[in-house]
């Protein structure tokens, strides 16, 4: 069964760029354009709205992104039983995490799964945690990293990893501000301080609440993407952030910043694997949900 053509459209209308799409799935992108017409052809609809600046799906197209999605799940769960079942098993598997997870705890974790699936290939993203679970979700990803929400959909299974306590951080050359804002939260002390905040997520989220139970809103310095981010502004002196104790461990500019000891503190952070429920028959999604003992 050729599902070449069904992965192309999909890399496309994850890209929404030819060129991007084309190294992808190692193709130049004149011969995506002749695939994703063919396809265009055979369904008598156009997938995509194309000019020369920009490239997005039609409404026929997310309607067959979602076909494609489906059958691309169906036929890889069915090809990887049988695999398994000879004792092989095959395919690929996309992971999406954080850049602190791909080579923190996740590095032991892919060693184990090569050691014991050489034959899976594996295709690693990186970006903001704060979109692990809808890129599962929407079926971007078979599994991702991130924070458990306080409220996880039912169609989504997790498996926790480890706990990371949630900290404030402040410059290591601003001791003033430290103290300042040392002990319990004062509306008066906070009221000013600039805050480098995660433009969406679990971390955003508890600090938004965390400001609203004292009472005030917070002082927005700048919002930015991913945890690391966070770090590398606050070491350099521009305000106040929240970050895991995970991304402080392993960053370089951890002896650039400190934890600030505040009261109250905001809840762990809960680190596991998302996956969408119905995924976990998948042999190959399951057996990298079992290197987790």
């Amino acid at each position: 069964m050729d599902t070449r053509s069904l992965r192309l459209f999909l890399a496309l209308a994850e890209t929404l760029h030819f060129g991007r799409a084309g190294d992808r799935c190692h193709m130049s992108p004149s011969a995506v354009s002749r695939t994703i017409r063919q396809l265009e052809n055979e369904l008598g609809a156009a997938l995509f709205l194309r000019d020369n600046r920009s490239v997005s799906l039609t409404r026929e197209g997310r309607r067959f992104q979602q076909y494609a999605r489906e059958t691309l799940a169906q036929w890889d769960g069915l090809r990887h039983s049988m695999q398994e079942s000879s004792r092989v098993l095959q395919g690929e598997l996309s992971l999406y995490c954080s850049v602190t997870a791909s080579y923190s705890f996740l590095y032991d974790i892919l060693s184990r799964f090569r050691n014991d699936y050489p034959g899976i290939e594996i295709k690693l993203h990186t970006g903001d945690p704060a979109h692990a679970m809808d890129r599962v979700m929407t079926g971007r990803e078979d599994i991702a990293i991130g924070a458990r929400p306080d409220t996880l959909p039912r169609a989504v299974a997790f498996r926790p990893i480890l706990r990371s306590p949630l900290l404030f951080i402040a410059p290591t050359d601003q001791p003033e501000l430290a103290t300042a804002l040392a002990g319990p939260a004062r509306a008066e002390a906070w009221r000013e301080v600039p805050m480098i905040l995660s433009e969406e997520g679990l971390s955003r989220q508890r600090l938004d609440q965390w400001f609203r139970t004292l009472g005030i809103p917070p002082r927005i310095y700048a919002q930015v993407s991913g945890n690391e981010a966070i770090v590398s502004m606050v070491s350099l002196g521009f305000g106040v952030g929240v970050a895991p104790r995970i991304v402080l461990d392993n960053s370089p500019l951890a002896d650039r910043t400190r934890p600030l000891d505040v009261t109250p503190a905001l809840a762990d952070y809960e680190v596991g694997l998302f996956t969408r429920e119905k995924r976990l028959a998948d042999p190959v999604i399951q057996a990298f949900w079992s290197q987790l003992r």
